[in-house]
């Protein structure tokens, strides 16, 4: 039985067939279409599908539905692999393939067409919704095929697989019942001819089962229990029962449904993520901005923040639009906890210490990980000496109001160093600041000033000679509208794109102990963000996300 830390309704619904006897397993599945990349919205059914399994000690299949050929490939297949070891999601039931199932599936379509429960038609697609009408209260009229014998019907079917017809020419559709409130009822295709090569069939079939009729019988073959999927099945709940009911005479699999997870200023509909990719308005389906899995992994995310999210955001059956920034919020808890701080100056200037000796070079001692709650006590040693880059922004030559960093006069500390009075600038012809002189108080290392007069402003520095270049990207929202799903139906989603969703600045300096920095290594760079370097460009950072936020959880 569920306990109260993971308990929903779906695990209501468990509890009460197991309490009942009805099943005496929980075995789940998560069935990707291999059609696209995963998203954020994919993680939240991988996350109940999986986490309900494990939490009664259950099994957990992957299932690629690949019954549709047109735009299904192996690039696809591998990245959902990827993803879900990358999310830790085991599919300790197997890994399965729908079109492994289309012999199966072929026999279950052959076993309703002698039972009189399917037929061959010969309506095209547009006369077939002209026949079924759009009046949910009104019966559709049968089309002049509905009556064909199990004799003829299976003689068509077996030619339709033959490859006799052209694409269109004729479907398969269930017998079920014209005047159904339900339209999905009303007599639905369940096999159609697409003459395409299969990725993994090659060309084997030239006749394809449609989703609603391939989906219970490979559900059912493989023993699953509950059949967990998000609300838009739900009208398909009819169907996909009664498939089960007339081919395995049984009450499970049993399908129930809950709520989309739908995050603000994005798109989750893969054919306007596709849209993107193709014309290369992002870079590809991992990039940064984009809600895809392999985006949000290559952006720095963590497995474990996308689960706590979603499982925050709640299950149930109510839809609604949670803010991105509760996703940025537990990754920014999360590194705040573990991310190990590192120095780097985004958008440098020059600062001369005029009398610190030129070839001279010492090392002070910066916590990795100042955060009690680590309990690191480690620290690195990072060069110092007479020439720094520090940030463009921490020097004003006439400061705004309350500024407490570098200005001619002030003095700061240098972060684990010494304190520094600037004494003037350099300019360029157009009176540019070039670089910044001071004069250090030689006798503050790391120290209080034997005057004990108090320094309020403190900034990050990085040593000219002992530096790393780096471009670093600083990602924003994707799109500037919050829900994307409100646009009107005539507009273009892309109108909506934001112009500002990446900065990019060139010739950052970086601390030179991120030399040996992987992807998916993650770093707090002090005062400035959380960093990881990029999966496809050397020499590259993104940031993660910002150290603060007015998002509160």
């Amino acid at each position: 039985m569920a306990d109260e830390k993971f308990s929903n309704f779906l695990t209501d619904i468990i509890d009460a067939d197991l309490a009942e006897g009805k099943v005496d397993v929980v075995h789940t599945r998560f069935p990707p279409e291999p059609n696209g990349y995963l998203h954020i919205g994919s993680a939240k059914a991988i996350f109940i599908n999986y986490t309900i399994s494990k939490h009664y000690g259950g099994l957990f299949n992957l299932r690629f539905d690949d019954t549709n050929p047109a735009r299904e490939g192996d690039e696809y297949v591998q990245s959902i692999l990827q993803d879900l070891k990358w999310l830790g999601a085991e599919p300790n039931g197997g890994i399965f393939y729908g079109s492994d199932y289309f012999e199966r599936c072929y026999e279950y379509a052959e076993q309703l067409i002698k039972e009189g429960k399917a037929y061959v038609d010969d309506l095209t697609r547009e006369e077939m919704q002209e026949y079924r009408g759009n009046d949910a209260g009104k019966p559709s009229r049968p089309s002049p095929y509905r009556d064909r014998t199990p004799e003829e019907n299976l003689d068509l079917f077996r030619r339709m697989r033959a490859g006799e017809f052209a694409d269109g020419e004729k479907t398969l559709r269930a017998k079920i019942d014209l005047a159904s409130p339900n339209m999905n009822m009303r007599d639905p295709t369940i096999y159609r001819i697409k003459h395409v090569e299969h990725h993994r069939q090659g060309d084997k079939w030239c006749i394809y089962p449609m989703y609603d009729f391939a989906h219970p019988i490979q559900d059912a073959i493989e023993g699953i229990t509950f059949s967990l999927c998000s609300l838009e099945f739900e009208n398909h709940r009819p169907l996909y029962e009664w498939v089960i009911t007339n081919l395995f005479s049984k009450e499970f699999p049993k399908q129930r449904e809950f709520a989309r997870l739908n995050v603000t200023n994005t798109v989750m509909s893969k054919r306007y993520l596709r849209e993107l990719v193709e014309k290369n308005i992002v870079d590809g389906w991992d990039d940064p901005r984009m809600p895809t899995l392999s985006g949000l992994r290559r952006r720095g995310y963590t497995p474990t923040s996308i689960f706590t999210f979603v499982k925050e955001a709640g299950i149930s059956k109510a839809d609604n639009l949670v803010d991105m920034r509760q996703l940025e919020a537990v990754l920014r808890a999360e590194l705040e906890l573990n991310a190990q701080r590192r120095v780097a100056v985004l958008e440098p200037v020059k600062l001369i210490i005029d009398n610190y000796p030129a070839d001279q070079c010492e090392y002070f001692d910066l916590p990795n990980n100042p955060n009690r709650d680590a309990n690191d006590t480690t620290t690195r040693k990072v060069a110092f000496t007479k020439e720094l880059w520090i940030e463009n922004s921490d020097f004003f030559e006439v400061p705004p109001p309350k500024f407490k960093r570098l200005t001619l006069g002030s003095e700061v500390r240098l972060m684990g160093a010494y304190l520094v009075r600037c004494t003037g600038v350099d300019k360029d012809e157009n009176g540019k600041v070039v670089a910044i002189h001071a004069e250090a108080d030689l006798e503050t290392r790391n120290g209080n000033p034997a005057d004990g007069r108090k320094v309020r402003g403190t900034i990050h520095w990085v040593s000219c000679a002992h530096c790393l270049d780096a471009e670093v990207e600083l990602y924003d929202k994707l799109f500037t509208e919050a829900n994307m799903n409100s646009i009107p139906d005539d507009a273009d989603f892309k109108d909506y794109l934001n112009p500002d969703s990446v900065k990019v600045l060139q010739g950052a300096k970086l601390e030179e102990s991120l030399k040996d920095a992987k992807p998916g290594d993650r770093f707090q760079f002090v005062r400035n963000g959380y960093f990881t370097p990029d999966s496809k460009h050397e020499g590259v950072y993104n940031r993660i996300v910002t150290l603060k936020d007015s998002f509160k959880l």
